[in-house]
């Protein structure tokens, strides 16, 4: 046990001296870093073509908190639902944001831990951290220790919940009979939807490094399709949990273990028959989704979701530059590094344009075709990190304080 504890010291002390001596710069014996070579991008001024208007605006709770979570929205109807990390879940109607219902399902537990690292950690009390999957009337949401609860979509009561013995960082997919849950430790669980007992779990190995995230679990043909942390993607019958396929996206490679970090954080991208995932510090690949065989791959390196639209297949890359690729063969269709190193969101297509916001709170829209700037606007609410929804030609974002936006896109004359 002392040996976990130990290794466990050694790899914080590590990614706190790859962090930077910025970290310590409030000693006074530090001195203050040099610039950094890299900084986000200043954002340059253009002439928009598309204007961006509020619809309507509603608080949830208090925000995402400080530990980079994407607890990302859900669409049921003409509901939508968002929650935030403090165990606050409220549903709005989408047209009008009047609120229907808010519920809670927990309360923050304080953490001694934590608390007696002061200064050296920010205290964040929050424990929601898998975001919102929904189906059969269920909305599912997963906690920072292993808990996934599963309300009623009509009125947020609940229904059940249960322990799937490590954190859930990500969406829980929900099929006809089971919710499928991927959990931090590299398990993915199959639970009953009606009770929330395990029926079958299947655990991947974990690399000693990885990052803080982890694939959501996504559903087609009967198959649950999913990324995990050393660098593959499988697919599972959904009954039965037996894995019909597996392939890697990329084999970890350098000495040390932060250059053999090569998790598949982001959720693949299903559509036509095939799959795409992108591992960080690895490769882009399209796999045949009926066995994972691959069509092509492309150096790349991302921890975020795809978006697709155009034909086109559209990656943020860890620079945070925005990449547009044929589907079919990998051609780059255009590139926008404009927005480097701000630490963009997952993009998200739909009708001409390919949205994306960024920690300063700016949500960018820009051409499907080309890439270029079409608009901007500045959401504020301490940055944007969720992935984005749209439905009926409206947009809808959450920023990190808990801030839900409906906007619409509109052409300027």
């Amino acid at each position: 046990m002392m040996t976990v504890y130990r290794n466990s010291f050694f790899y914080l002390c590590l990614l706190v001296l790859l962090s930077g001596c910025s970290w310590f710069s409030w000693l006074p014996f530090i001195d203050e870093p040099d610039k950094e070579a890299n900084e986000p991008a200043e954002l340059v001024k253009f002439k928009a073509s598309v204007r961006i208007s509020t619809e309507w605006s509603k608080k949830v709770g208090n925000g995402l908190g400080k530990k980079y979570l994407r607890l990302s929205p859900k669409i049921v109807a003409d509901q939508i639902i968002a929650a935030d990390t403090y165990g606050t879940v409220s549903s709005f109607n989408r047209f009008t944001g009047k609120l229907s219902w808010t519920t809670r399902i927990g309360e923050p537990a304080k953490r001694g831990l934590v608390k007696s690292l002061k200064p050296f950690a920010r205290t964040d009390l929050g424990f929601v951290s898998g975001g919102i999957g929904s189906g059969e009337g269920i909305l599912v949401l997963g906690t920072t220790s292993g808990e996934v609860i599963a309300l009623s979509a009509s009125d947020g009561s609940e229904r059940w919940r249960t322990n799937v013995t490590s954190e859930v960082l990500n969406s829980p997919a929900v099929g006809r009979t089971q919710v499928y849950v991927q959990s931090n430790n590299g398990r993915l669980s199959g639970l009953d939807i009606e009770t929330g007992e395990r029926i079958w779990s299947f655990d991947s190995q974990v690399p000693i490094l990885t990052l803080r995230g982890s694939s959501a679990p996504i559903l087609a043909n009967d198959l649950v399709y999913t990324g995990f942390a050393n660098g593959k993607v499988a697919a599972f019958r959904e009954e039965t949990g037996e894995q019909v396929w597996e392939q890697r996206i990329m084999l970890p490679e350098g000495r040390s273990d932060l250059d053999r970090i090569v998790d598949v954080d982001g959720t693949p991208l299903i559509t036509s028959g095939l799959l795409f995932a992108a591992s960080f510090q690895g490769r882009l690949k399209a796999l045949r989704l009926r066995d994972g065989v691959v069509l092509w791959e492309r150096n790349t390196s991302s921890f975020l979701d795809l978006g697709m639209g155009y034909n086109q297949v559209y990656v943020v890359d860890e620079g945070d530059t925005i990449t547009a690729l044929e589907m079919g063969d990998a051609t780059e269709v255009w590139q926008q590094a404009g927005l480097a190193y701000r630490q963009l969101t997952s993009p998200l297509a739909f009708s001409n344009y390919v949205v994306v916001g960024d920690d300063d709170g700016y949500l960018h829209v820009l051409a499907q075709s080309d890439g270029r700037f079409m608009g901007r606007k500045k959401m504020g609410g301490g940055g944007l990190r969720t992935n984005m929804l749209v439905a009926d030609g409206i947009l809808y974002c959450l920023s990190n304080d808990g801030r839900l936006s409906a906007l619409s896109i509109s052409e300027v004359n």
